[in-house]
């Protein structure tokens, strides 16, 4: 069997499977500076980055991108030098990425609503030399710790720089009176990046092979949940890319893809900003989540005339569905063609209510960051299960393995023989050209993490799940999530839909805490914030006694707490850790 090939007789290719989208595809061992070339020539003129009131093109941001890695190789930057960016979504971050895979050094975006020990972690562990960042996030964030890493340089910029839409009167005016942040960077010869951006472009020739040469580094939990830098080359990027544009359809010149979810993510790094390039579109960047009746007013008067395509987490998807006076935007029907709900499970009454109210069509999908990270979908064009996955995307073979002994083989793998249903739970295994090469100089996770069977590599995930006999997979939870109720496993996010069912709920949050009666291992609690209508008209003890009524015993919250928000991470993923940890029954 060719690399990279999927045997088309698997079950999930009988029933969704997208008409226009192709079983199989031949994965190029292109680097990311050439597959941004290749789309520089076809779209030079094209619109390529929207960003506070401004454009830019392909060729502007080519040109920017050529200057900035022109620059970086005459101040000694070479192939595998690592360059840490603390940008939040700017044209900046897009021009700096390029620039520095182009020379191949290696990219590694920051989280910037870390702390600053966080930051020195991934500094010290990554061993950036260069310090790419806002100048309003270095006072905070990076100079308490700066001299305590290996930072050689520091290369700041402002927020609006590149803004041309926003007049110099009021850039003057917006750093005056504070709307737009700055601050002072007093790192020893520190540069200014407008400075680097005046080289003239002149590259030096850099060889490398694109399966092999790393590209970022993307922080993760990884699936034991020490933070970790996963290894993704540059040939996992492209494929990923690729992956992604034959699953929506192919190449779309001149669509608008939305990006709120940040850039360091590898979700938005992939879906957003690699993505974009390969549809030959143009990606609308947020520095943060906006309210929501602001994004709408936003997203409802940009010019989109082939509409917008739209990856986030469920939240963002349930606060446009959940807004009053969506009539105020007439425009918003249709506008947001075509969603993929990511980084948690997308509830059945949040894509029937979005779908409702926007005419746009909405799935969910499922990746990590160890596989670039997507790897699978609903079908956009056509009927698709609910509560399900959907469908590895082309190239990508799935299975579920035994939780314990993955050499056992597959339980199910889509083809004769696979065992399906609920009662065949297990791991949920990927083998694609999206998986990463390593975790950086962790040896034994990695050996943990991707073993070999059937002549292949294969990524154990941590998340539990089984198949179904239309080879579509229902995830059950992380492995290191399950709650033990007297031997019997529950799955947190089995309960949450279910509870996220009743009429006076919007949010649920399940984790499992110490038995204090000592009689059952663990119990299960939920933290539930309710609809603004049903407060003080419902009790905790009521809830409980709903789903007494509508669940298994054992899969009853013991305890409901209620709550005016469930806690989220910048990505908008639940935080049931925090929530857990926080509980006056939690030990560690």
């Amino acid at each position: 069997m060719a690399e990279w090939q999927v045997n088309e007789d698997k079950a999930w290719f009988k029933k969704w499977w997208p008409k226009e989208t192709p079983k199989n595809t031949t994965f190029e061992k292109l680097s990311l500076g050439d597959f941004f070339e290749t789309q520089r020539k076809k779209y030079a003129n094209e619109r390529m980055m929207w960003f506070i009131e401004s454009w830019m093109t392909y060729e502007q941001t080519g040109l920017a991108i050529d200057s900035l890695a022109t620059s970086l190789h005459k101040l000694g930057v070479k192939k595998g030098d690592i360059i840490a960016f603390l940008m939040p979504n700017c044209f900046q971050y897009v021009i700096c990425f390029y620039a520095t895979v182009k020379l191949g050094a290696i990219a590694t975006g920051i989280n910037p609503t870390y702390k600053p020990l966080e930051v020195l972690h991934q500094l010290k562990m990554t061993n950036s030399k260069v310090l790419i960042t806002l100048d309003a996030l270095y006072g905070e964030l990076a100079r308490p710790i700066i001299n305590r890493t290996n930072i050689e340089m520091v290369i700041y910029t402002n927020i609006a720089d590149l803004a041309t839409g926003l007049s110099g009167i009021k850039k003057t005016l917006g750093k005056m009176l504070g709307k737009i942040p700055k601050g002072k960077v007093d790192f020893p010869s520190a540069i200014n990046l407008l400075d680097l951006l005046e080289s003239e472009p002149d590259l030096p020739k850099v060889e490398f092979d694109p399966t092999e040469h790393t590209a970022t580094y993307i922080m993760t939990g990884g699936t034991t949940g020490i933070p970790k830098a996963t290894v993704l080359t540059h040939f996992n990027l492209v494929s990923n890319a690729k992956q992604c544009v034959l699953w929506v359809g192919g190449e779309d010149p001149g669509v608008g893809d939305i990006g709120v979810i940040p850039l360091y993510h590898s979700f938005a790094m992939t879906t957003v900003m690699n993505v974009t390039i390969a549809l030959g579109g143009w990606m609308m960047l947020f520095p943060r989540p906006p309210p929501t009746g602001e994004f709408l007013k936003e997203i409802t008067h940009i010019d989109a005339p082939k509409g917008l395509f739209y990856a986030g987490a469920e939240i963002l998807f349930k606060r446009i569905a959940d807004f009053p006076n969506l009539e105020k935007f007439p425009n918003l029907m249709g506008r947001l063609r075509l969603c993929i709900s990511g980084a948690g499970p997308l509830h059945a009454p949040v894509q029937k209510s979005f779908q409702e109210n926007t005419q746009g069509r909405i799935v969910e999908g499922y990746g990590l960051s160890e596989t670039s990270p997507v790897v699978s979908a609903g079908n956009l064009f056509g009927e698709s299960p609910v509560g399900t996955i959907g469908m590895p995307f082309t190239g990508t073979d799935w299975g579920i393995f035994d939780v314990e002994e993955f050499e056992k083989g597959s339980i199910a793998d889509g083809l004769p023989g696979s065992k399906y249903g609920e009662e065949h739970t297990g791991e949920i295994c990927i083998c694609g050209p999206q998986v990463m090469k390593e975790y950086l100089n962790q040896p034994e996770e990695t050996a943990e993490t991707i073993k070999e069977w059937d002549d292949r590599l294969w990524l154990l995930t941590g998340d539990i799940g089984f198949m179904n006999d239309d080879g579509t997979i229902a995830i059950r939870d992380r492995k290191k999530q399950l709650i033990k109720v007297a031997g019997h496993s529950v799955f947190p996010a089995e309960v949450e839909t279910m509870l996220m069912s009743h009429e006076a709920v919007s949010e649920a949050a399940v984790a499992g805490l110490p038995d204090p009666k000592g009689k059952v291992g663990e119990i299960t609690k939920a933290w539930v914030a309710l609809k603004s209508d049903y407060i003080g008209k419902i009790t905790e003890d009521e809830l409980i006694a709903w789903t007494e009524k509508n669940m298994t015993k054992w899969k009853c919250p013991a305890i409901i707490e209620f709550i005016d928000e469930v806690p989220k991470n910048i990505m908008g993923k639940v935080q049931r850790r925090v929530l857990q940890e926080a509980d006056p029954l939690f030990k560690k």
